[in-house]
């Protein structure tokens, strides 16, 4: 009898996880350029973000956001990489997009970047990546 209950509380097991849905994450990945003049500026923003600014992007399903520099050939770069967890990612974007906060930040931000030429004829700031690889 205590087998049968064992099997029967294992295969209820199984078959509750088989039900479950993990949350789907979606890697983003973006190029800018930063303008050296700025560059200290931008760094110091970034090493102390506003609180409402990051509540946002949390809000907004975003999660293992970071930013990095990068000097080529006497040019400076950046390279922000996210992961989407919600179901409507344009839409979170534009809720961010409207957030008060997140718009005077960008309001600093923004002069520190210098978009790449595709972002630049489309009216962006960042330049899209595309994946070529990823382990889990």
């Amino acid at each position: 009898m205590k087998l049968h209950l064992i099997a029967l509380a294992l295969s209820t097991a199984l078959v509750a996880g088989c039900g479950s849905t993990a949350k789907q994450v979606r890697r983003y990945a973006w190029i800018t350029g930063l303008k050296p003049e700025k560059a200290a500026y931008y760094r110091q923003l970034h090493a102390n973000p506003w609180p409402g600014v990051s509540q946002m992007i949390r809000d907004c399903h975003i999660q293992n956001f970071s930013i990095y520099e990068k000097e080529i050939d006497g040019q400076l770069y950046l390279f922000a990489y996210l992961e989407y967890t919600g179901n409507d990612f344009e839409a979170d974007m534009k809720r961010m997009a409207a957030d008060p906060e997140t718009q005077r930040w960008w309001k600093q931000t923004d002069p520190c970047q210098s978009p790449l030429p595709d972002a630049a004829a489309k009216g962006k700031i960042w330049s899209d990546a595309r994946e070529v690889y990823h382990l889990e």
